[in-house]
């Protein structure tokens, strides 16, 4: 088969174990950056042309769009969907996975456990969002943040309500959200390829850091999830429409809660955290569907 890889760097970990992944089954690789991508539409006959040539025969993508680059990036995956080329991310379902609230709709919708979450269009009342979220401490997101950045931990409710309205009055949209104590600064990473969990990690925040991303100097170990965990994570994965996925969940009391779905998850952290090869699995999913 002729795959390629939408990336805007050939260079990242998970970039190179998916060509070497695809070599190693025999395939034609090839890595496309999406910014740099034309797209040509006209009437039944849509085109793609990168590097002043245009992209055909191509048997199946595998979209690694970068958060700031969705627009276009989502633009050069529905392109490539108009050519029947099988993608292992639909447009629809990057676009849903990159809207975070849109995401928790969706995954309230679908039954699942979630921190309680809160959004407003820039309320004054800052006191009545704070308690909604169950008040002191809570958690609060800008909505475009990404790897832990824009996550805060507020401690106190005074605090609190100082952070929202310096948000507020920046125009900048957060969600407030309910601290889950017992969670500990650790969360669950199940990453899902088809239908199936091939791995599972436990990201450990470092001493003094709620946030448990690998890229704030967290640490992964290999995990082996409850039922009820690989229930969830299988159910938010196909709740959001992805047929690979990075699930993070937390443990709680009341069970598991999806934090968020990620479309992009990167391999080089589950890799090493499970010794297991996943990026043959992703291989081995396209080969199924093409």
């Amino acid at each position: 088969m002729n795959i390629k890889i939408l990336s805007a760097n050939a260079n990242l970990y998970s970039t190179k174990r998916l060509v070497e992944a695809a070599k190693a089954r025999k395939h034609d690789v090839e890595v496309i950056n999406h910014a740099k991508c034309d797209i040509v539409i006209e009437k039944k006959n849509p085109v793609i042309i990168y590097k002043g040539h245009k992209l055909d025969h191509t048997d199946a993508i595998i979209p690694r769009i970068g958060a700031s680059v969705t627009f276009y990036g989502t633009a050069v995956v529905r392109q490539f969907e108009m050519l029947r080329v099988f993608t292992t991310t639909e447009s629809q379902a990057l676009v849903r996975s990159r809207d975070k609230l849109r995401s928790l709709q969706i995954l309230s919708r679908a039954g699942l456990g979630l921190p309680k979450t809160v959004f407003t269009n820039y309320s004054k009342n800052v006191k009545e969002i704070v308690n909604q979220a169950g008040g002191a401490p809570v958690i609060i997101k800008l909505l475009e943040g990404t790897q832990g950045i824009g996550v805060i931990l507020v401690e106190t409710r005074k605090a609190a309500e100082s952070v929202i309205e310096a948000f507020n009055n920046l125009q900048a949209r957060v969600i407030v959200q309910e601290f889950i104590k017992e969670a500990g600064g650790a969360d669950i990473r199940a990453f899902i390829v088809d239908g199936q969990v091939v791995g599972a990690m436990k990201r450990q925040g470092k001493e003094g850091e709620f946030r448990s991303n690998l890229h704030r100097g967290g640490t992964a170990s290999v995990i082996k999830l409850t039922d009820e965990e690989e229930t969830a994570a299988l159910k938010a994965a196909k709740a959001m429409g992805l047929g690979i996925a990075g699930v993070d969940m937390l443990q709680s009391a009341r069970g598991p809660l999806i934090l968020e779905v990620n479309s992009s998850p990167g391999l080089e952290g589950i890799e090493q955290a499970t010794g297991k090869d996943i990026a043959n699995s992703i291989i081995k999913y396209i080969e199924r569907n093409v």
